[in-house]
């Protein structure tokens, strides 16, 4: 397995892979580099330390990095990004004037101002070899023009999603993925392009992130159209599923549309569960002899009503023969 160092140009973008030099001690964490590339020599800066990857990860031959960046690069870098809005200016300008089918989107220097490249987003192909002519003759430099999508656009500009938050594109998803609209159907939202597009007119990234997770919870669910029994309402059939719930809206005869748990549910050929045995209550003692008082004290004896003292008052004492 190969050494590499992982590299990124810019910030939220994809890590490519480089070989150390050989010889020297790897860059660490966030080590500015100078890095030999297919469009020549581009400043990064290390998102991966030095270690060995499968040799499926790498894809053909590794370039390799020639030199950590120094003070004076780094200086060079910050010269020509301060010229980028003014080189981009002037291309639309030129774009306005060719009146070519096109939006310029940026304009980005190298390191060492030896490249201008500018990204470009159309509707077709676009003749800009007239407008390359005019660039080189007013910058004095190579110039590259590139033509971007729709979700690129939108990472460059940035911007909030519907959600609030800032766009995932642009905040922290480094690579863009499939989405299809069979994600949307999964997830039972409504297929208005206004509620499944993103800033960017495409599809909503955030669409396959909880994609696997509705499959696998539609897996355990019964299908739209099941004839079903309910222990309280009845036969019905099943009309709708609340997939994250696990729930499904039934229409039951003669109760109408109901939404119940699937677990309460019989499918056609399964038996009701039997009922759990109650558990003996514990049988209560009688005729317990009460415990002896614990106080020594006599209890005082009951008082005779006064009725039966009146009646004592009035017997008459018996006559002496």
């Amino acid at each position: 397995m190969p050494t590499v160092v992982g590299v990124r140009f810019k910030p939220v973008t994809k890590t490519y892979y480089f070989l150390p030099v050989a010889g020297e001690e790897p860059p660490h964490l966030k080590d500015p580099v100078i890095v030999k590339t297919s469009r020549g020599q581009e400043l990064g800066w290390v998102s991966m330390e030095a270690k060995e990857v499968p040799s499926s990860e790498t894809k053909g031959d590794l370039k390799p990095i020639l030199r950590k960046a120094t003070p004076l690069d780094l200086m060079s870098l910050e010269k020509y990004r301060a010229r980028e809005p003014e080189a981009l200016a002037k291309c639309r300008e030129k774009v306005a004037e060719l009146n070519l089918p096109m939006k310029v989107i940026r304009a980005e220097y190298s390191f060492d101002g030896s490249k201008l490249l500018f990204l470009f987003t159309a509707e077709q192909r676009v003749d800009f070899r007239e407008l390359v002519r005019a660039l080189v003759r007013s910058f004095r430099t190579r110039v590259e023009m590139r033509q971007i999508g729709a979700r690129d656009e939108a990472k460059i500009i940035d911007g909030y999603g519907r959600c609030g938050r800032q766009l995932c594109c642009s905040s922290w998803l480094t690579e863009f993925h499939p989405v299809s609209i069979r994600m949307a159907k999964n997830q039972q939202l409504p297929l208005a392009p206004t509620e499944i597009s993103g800033a960017c007119g495409r599809l909503l990234c955030c669409l396959a992130y909880e994609d696997d997770t509705y499959k696998e919870i539609r897996k355990q669910l019964p299908k739209v159209g099941t004839h079903v029994t309910h222990m309280e309402h009845g036969k019905g059939v099943i009309k709708g599923l609340n997939i994250l719930k696990e729930h499904a809206i039934v229409d039951f005869e003669g109760s109408g549309r109901i939404e119940v748990a699937v677990e309460t549910l019989l499918l056609p050929g399964q038996k009701p569960p039997e009922p759990k045995p109650e558990e003996a209550a514990e049988p209560v003692a009688e005729n317990v002899a009460a415990s002896p008082p614990t106080d020594k004290s006599v209890a005082p004896k009951p008082k005779r009503s006064s009725q039966k003292r009146r009646k004592r008052r009035r017997r008459k004492p018996k006559s002496k023969n």
